[in-house]
């Protein structure tokens, strides 16, 4: 299993979650989770409590201020586990009818927008993202609540800005059909 397949779902029928929010008539086309990028952030800072916990220990000498120390590097590293299972269940998913984003680990949090509906998608690439290959889709959509309006560290950015654009706004040869 590569990267490439922690990120991106092939198969509808390997991920409970997203079976979970088709209907029956309805395909996947595209399931994607956000780049681990969204990882950083915590993986740094618990690397960074680490070091921080080890000078600290030394400085202090031990007793309960230490004790303090580590319990609150612990709570990092507890914090990090809960970031990537959130991480493992949010989906991004485009199906033939609509852009779903799947979110959350207890509390699950479910936007949806139909396909007919949006109006306009922006793709944006800070300068990390470009070197971490990722970026960020803005939707509009036609009316004034939106289930959601950006997904952040999507993952093969342009490859996935023009497929789901090719979705939302089809060619004129496919509309025929």
């Amino acid at each position: 299993m590569g990267f490439n397949d922690v990120m991106v779902v092939r198969d509808k029928s390997r991920s409970r979650t997203i079976r979970h929010y088709l209907m029956e008539d309805e395909e996947q086309v595209i399931a994607v989770r956000r780049h681990p990028a969204s990882l950083l952030r915590p993986v740094a800072e618990v690397f960074g409590g680490l070091i921080l916990a080890g000078v600290l220990s030394g400085w202090l000498g031990g007793g309960v201020a230490t004790l303090v120390v580590w319990l609150a590097w612990l709570y990092l590293v507890a914090r990090l586990i809960w970031r990537v299972l959130t991480w493992s269940v949010e989906f991004f998913i485009v199906t033939e009818r609509r852009l779903m984003y799947i979110q959350g680990l207890i509390a699950r949090r479910v936007g949806m927008i139909p396909l007919k509906k949006v109006t306009d998608i922006k793709l944006e690439r800070p300068l990390q993202g470009q070197f971490l290959d990722y970026g960020t889709f803005i939707m509009e959509s036609a009316g004034d609540d939106q289930a959601f309006r950006e997904v952040t560290y999507m993952p093969y950015p342009e490859q996935l800005y023009f497929d789901v654009s090719s979705m939302i706004f089809p060619s004129l040869d496919d509309a025929g059909d």
